[in-house]
This record gives structure tokens, C-alpha cells and sequence, in this order.
């Protein structure tokens, strides 16, 4: 401040002194011709004194002069020597954030694009401020370089200082970028069903096959450092590094489509599952990432890339709607395994999925009757009034002496911790129709034939998953084969028949050798295919509704989209319907069907296979099946819906 105030008082004075010899002189001019010598004297000295005061104005009247008259106030001359010298950039700002100082170092190395004083410190340099002043501080990158920013305020004189210091972090930050690029992940490329593809062509067509997958593998590494080994048949092993896996994902693994293009015999073309262990900590733990991704995909149905890291799981591809299997294998493992689980069990609960349809419905009655020929309590979990299947429900009641169905209620009140809950046609842990009882039941089985998704329930004793399987109840007729003396009842039989039928549309969706094989032992059983269709039965109210539905339909992009307006009863029966039946308008690919329920803005999806409803309904918050899918949206307007429901078809279009 004292350098300031001398500035300002020899400014003061020189104008004074400039003024007085002006009016002294003036008057002299006027006078005798004796004084007119004396007065022109006075003139010239008034003159050199405004010019010295132009170059006082020059030299300290400008704002670079004034910060630097500013700095040298607030500082001794020891601590400018030290800071000049200080072995890190250093700049002072003021209150506002304009630079008042700088040291050698941070005119040279950091900011050398000319002059700052006077600048505000946030229009030279992208960071926060505020942050700069807490302990970790702030980064900032300028010219290249990156710099860890810390500042400390400290009172000089009643003023408040801001010191800003820049520590040089580059080589740190160019190693760290290294060493995540050179962090190795682990690939898993799986032959989706090679033992179902090879298993009636020639030897020559199975070298043909594994040949020509070696080399899409090899020009799948082309131009990386990855190395990758065969590890059996129908499975190879790839490491690459961090660098070179980034592109590939962001091409949305292209050897996806390319594999599609090599044929097995006729009207069959390989296709693969790719599970990816990615930002992991080691390479054995990104091994174990692909494994699971690669679970993954083969629980989805195959012919897609799942990508795992940390925060979860990114999906590719998709398009295929998988290979029905015809070994029955599994089915028999799976059967010996539940028997053994409920041998140890006096209760056993069967619960499907909330607003539970004749799929989920049949698949519980059929496991139920199961689970009592082996001398069990059992009992089927189903709300009676929120529930699409009150037609099945009556039939079975009205033509058996057994009791089947309970209220959740009443599920709660018999169950305990030793209870067997056995879930079906859901492994979702938000969509079952009692969450408490799932809480509640320690000892859990999972059946189910829709794709899997990342949040399933666990732990689950076992998990028999099936994607490939048109419906829930296709699944349990198999189960139902292998268990010893069962007699299934008509009625019963029959609410199986119905799931199938339900799911694949009267046996014209995802239909495969093993759904007719279920259906073929169901009839054996007693099965009344006529009695089956009766329970599809509904009101003319849903047709008038259906029918309203189907009329406000628009294309976009091949796919039919309808929305229900207003709530009325039986509206997912009608919306539902209302999908299927919008599929035979020429030229769809997929139908969409939009209706509000209960607050929640509800799309039911179905599609002819082409397109893969499930993943334009995962992006969207639900899933499903390849041709059948849903999901819910919460406070959301039927506009805003609409809206999200174009970008998802457009995002799936774009990537497939």
C-alpha cells in the first residue's frame, strides 16, 4: 500500500507544480517585454512537466502497473525474492480472481501465451476455483501439461492474498492413461449350439466350420497385440488389451453379423456368444467377468456380446431368437434335482409372476399336483383378483376335489422359514406375486423360460432357466414326465395345455420339436384341446375395447404402434390381444401397444421374430422374450412415452 500511495502522491504534485507555472506563466506572457522572456521560461517548464506527467500516466497509470504496484505493496521484498524463485508456478489473484502476480515459472512454463496481470484467473484456465482451496485441489490441462491447482488465502496488512500454485502432474497422468491401456481383459467366444449344428453334416462341412471361425477370430485380433487359443470345440480364448477392446465395442462387435454370414448345412448359420471381462482389477478376475457375461449371454439366448465391469452389464447384438434344444438331458437333472429338494421339505408354496397369466398359472397348478403326489403340503400363491387367468382358476376348482389355490395372504399366514417356494415363468425378484413371501422363504427354486435378465432372484437352491423353451408350462410338462407315479388330473393337464398355447399362439410362435412333445404328452394325459380353448374365453366388452385399440394403430419405421385411452377393465387382456393381432398388418415387423394402469404408463411389445422385442424393451426399463416383451414406465404421459418408445425402435434399428 505504501508504494501505491507514492505513486498516487507524486502524480498529485506534478500536476500541481504543472498547473501553477501555466497560470504563472500566462500572466508573464501579458506583462512587459521583461517578463515575456521569464514567462516563456515557465511555458517550456510546464510543458516538460506535462510531458512527464503523460509518462507518469504511461508508466504507472496502467493496470498492468497498477497490479504490480499492487503485488509489491503486499509483499516484502525477501518474500518476492522467495516466491520469484519458488520451484513451482505461482500466481496471485485478487478478491475478484484477477492476477495481480506472477513468478518466473508460471510465465515460462504454464500460461507463456503472453502478459496476465489484470486477467481473470477462470478465463485463462478451465478448473474450479473453489476446489482449487480444498486439500486435494483442482486438475487443470493447458498446453498439454496436466496441473494439480492448490491455493491458500492468507492476510498481509489487513489484505487478503490468494496464492495459487501449480503442481506439474503430466508424467503421472500419461503413465496412469498407460497403464489403464495396457490393462488386459479376457474374451470368451462361444459357438452357440455346436453340438445341435454339427450332429448331421458331413466331416468335411465341421472342418469347414471351425476353419472359418478360427479365421474370423484372427481377423478379429487383426492389428492388435491380443493372442487368443482354442479351448475346445466350440469355445476360444482371447486376451486384449484395454485399447484396442474399446473400438471394438464401439463398433458393437461387428464379428457378431460377420459369423451370421457362415452357413451349416441348410437354412442354418452359425451364430456367437461373446461374454467379456472388462475394467477388472487382475486378469483372473476378468476372467471371471467373462464367464459370467458369457452366462450371460447363453441365459439371453445367445448370439449377442455381453460386455461386464464393475458397475454391471452393457449388451450387443441380440437379433436371433436361439436354437431349440432336443436333448432332454437337462430337463431329467433338473426334475431329479427338484424332487430331491422338496423331499426335504414337509411345505412347498408355487408362485409365478403378479397379474399372473395362463402360463404362469398352469406352470404352478402343474408343479403343485407334483409336488402333492409326492406326499406334500402344496398350495398355489395367487391373488384372485389381480390376475389374468380367473377363467383357469374356476375351471380347475370347479372340476377337482383337491385344493389349489390360496390368497398370498393366506401363503403368508401357513409359511415359515422352513416353507419350499418354488417361482415360475419370472425370475424377477420385483415382478413375483408375493414379495414378502419370497422375503419370507428362505429355500427357493427358480423356473423359468424368459431371457435372463441382470437382476434376477437369489439365492435360489436351483435355478432351472431355459430360454429356448416357448413357455414356462412347456418346461414343467417335461419336469412333470419324470416324476414316479403322477397321475395329472384333466383339469390340470389342461391349464398346462393352455400356458402353452398362450405363449406361442396357438402353436405358431417359438414353437420348436419339444413344445409339440409337451403338448403330445399332455393330450396323452387327457388334455380336451376344445376345453383349453374355452379358457381363452372373453367378454364382448375386451373385444369392443381390443377392437378400439387396434383402430388408433400408426407405422412407424415397420412397426405398429397403438395406444388405449382411458382405463377399463380386463385393459392388459385388450392391449395384449390387441398386439398379437396388429402383427398381421402387412408389412409389420413388431407391434407396440401403449395403456395406462394403476398410475404406470404399460407397453406390451410382440414381434414375428425379425425384430427382438426384449431389447427395445430393456432399454427402456422391462424384458421379456425375443417375440413377446413388456415394461412399465413410471410418471410418464403417453406423449412422453410415445417419445421414448420411438427412440428405442430408432436406437435398434441404427445398431442392427
Amino acid at each position: 500500500m505504501k508504494g501505491t500511495k507514492g505513486v498516487q502522491l507524486l502524480i498529485k504534485i506534478t500536476t500541481a507544480i504543472a498547473a501553477v507555472c501555466s497560470v504563472i506563466a500566462a500572466k508573464l506572457l501579458l506583462g512587459s517585454q521583461t517578463t515575456e522572456t521569464s514567462g516563456r521560461l515557465l511555458l517550456v517548464i510546464s510543458i516538460i512537466v506535462c510531458i512527464m506527467l503523460v509518462l507518469e500516466y504511461i508508466f504507472f497509470g496502467s493496470s498492468t502497473r497498477r497490479y504490480i504496484a499492487k503485488s509489491a505493496a503486499l509483499l516484502s521484498d525477501t518474500e518476492k525474492d522467495s516466491l520469484l524463485n519458488f520451484p513451482a508456478p505461482a500466481v496471485m489473484i485478487d478478491k475478484e480472481g484477477c492476477v495481480v502476480w506472477y513468478n518466473k515459472l508460471f510465465g515460462s512454463k504454464v500460461f507463456t501465451d503472453g502478459e496476465t496481470y489484470g486477467l481473470k484467473i477462470d478465463e485463462l484456465f478451465m478448473f474450479d476455483l473453489e476446489k482449487a482451496f480444498t486439500a486435494d485441489g483442482d486438475t487443470v490441462c493447458h498446453n498439454g501439461h496436466f496441473y494439480t491447482v492448490k491455493g491458500i488465502i492468507t492476510k498481509h496488512e489487513d489484505q487478503e492474498v490468494q496464492m495459487l500454485y501449480f503442481a506439474d502432474k503430466t508424467e503421472l497422468v500419461e503413465l496412469n492413461y498407460e497403464c489403464s491401456q495396457s490393462k488386459q481383459s479376457v474374451i470368451i467366444i462361444m459357438i452357440d449350439y455346436y453340438e445341435e449344428l454339427i450332429a448331421n453334416i458331413r466331416e468335411s462341412e465341421k472342418a469347414h466350420i471351425l476353419v472359418s471361425i478360427e479365421q474370423l477370430i484372427e481377423n478379429f485380433i487383426e492389428g492388435t497385440t491380443g493372442i487368443s487359443r482354442r479351448a475346445g470345440n466350440d469355445r476360444f480364448y482371447v486376451i486384449l488389451e484395454e485399447r484396442y477392446l474399446k473400438p471394438i465395442i464401439e463398433k458393437r462387435f461387428e464379428i457378431l453379423e460377420q459369423a451370421r454370414k457362415i452357413s451349416c448345412g441348410e437354412r442354418r448359420c452359425i451364430t456367437l456368444s461373446i461374454g467379456v471381462g472388462h475394467e477388472a482389477e487382475n486378469l483372473a478376475e476378468s476372467e471371471k467377468y467373462a464367464k459370467q457375461a458369457l452366462d450371460m449371454c447363453l441365459g439371453r439366448g445367445g448370439d449377442q456380446a455381453a460386455v461386464r465391469n464393475n458397475s454391471g452389464y452393457e449388451f450387443y447384438g441380440g437379433l436371433s431368437g436361439g436354437m431349440a434344444k432336443n436333448t432332454r438331458v437337462k430337463s431329467r437333472m433338473a426334475a431329479n434335482a427338484i424332487m430331491d429338494i422338496i423331499n426335504m421339505h414337509d411345505q412347498v408354496m408355487v408362485m409365478g409372476h403378479s397379474f399372473a397369466d395362463l402360463d404362469a398359472v398352469g406352470a404352478a397348478t402343474g408343479l403343485c399336483e407334483a409336488t402333492k403326489s409326492l406326499g406334500k403340503d402344496s398350495y398355489v400363491v395367487v391373488d384372485p383378483e389381480r390376475n389374468l387367468s380367473k377363467l383357469l382358476i374356476s375351471y380347475v376348482e370347479e372340476n377337482s376335489i383337491k385344493r389349489y389355490f390360496i390368497t398370498p395372504q393366506e401363503a403368508l399366514a401357513k409359511s415359515d422359514a422352513n416353507t419350499l417356494l418354488i417361482i415360475c415363468d419370472t425370475h424377477n425378484p420385483d415382478l413375483v406375486e408375493s414379495k414378502e413371501l419370497l422375503a419370507m422363504c428362505s429355500h427357493v427354486i427358480v423356473i423359468d423360460h424368459h431371457r435372463l435378465l441382470v437382476k434376477s432372484i437369489e439365492p435360489a437352491e436351483l435355478f432351472y432357466h431355459e430360454p429356448s423353451a416357448s413357455s414356462a408350462c412347456e418346461m414343467v410338462a417335461e419336469l412333470l414326465e419324470y416324476f414316479p407315479d403322477i397321475k395329472l388330473p384333466e383339469p390340470v393337464a389342461e391349464a398346462v395345455m393352455a400356458g402353452i398355447m398362450l405363449d406361442t399362439k396357438n402353436f405358431v410362435m417359438n414353437t420348436g420339436v419339444r413344445t409339440f412333445e409337451a403338448a403330445a404328452y399332455l393330450r396323452k394325459l387327457g388334455a380336451d384341446t376344445v376345453a383349453v380353448k374355452r379358457l381363452f374365453a372373453n367378454p364382448l366388452e375386451t373385444y369392443i375395447n381390443k377392437a378400439d385399440i387396434i383402430n388408433s394403430t400408426e407405422i412407424y419405421r415397420k412397426c405398429a404402434i397403438a395406444c388405449a385411452h382411458g382405463t377399463f377393465d380386463n385393459i392388459r387382456v385388450a392391449s395384449s390381444k390387441a398386439a398379437d393381432e396388429m402383427l398381421e398388418i402387412s408389412g409389420v415387423n413388431a407391434s407396440f401397444v401403449l395403456y395406462e394402469l394403476d398410475g404406470r404408463l404399460n407397453i406390451s411389445a410382440r414381434s414375428m421374430g425379425k425384430f427382438n422385442v426384449q431389447v427395445i424393451m430393456e432399454t427402456l426399463g422391462g424384458g421379456g422374450h425375443h417375440t413377446m416383451a413388456a415394461c412399465q414406465l413410471k410418471d410418464t404421459t403417453m406423449e412422453e412415452a410415445r417419445q421414448k418408445l420411438n427412440t428405442a425402435i430408432d436406437e435398434y434399428i441404427r445398431h442392427n
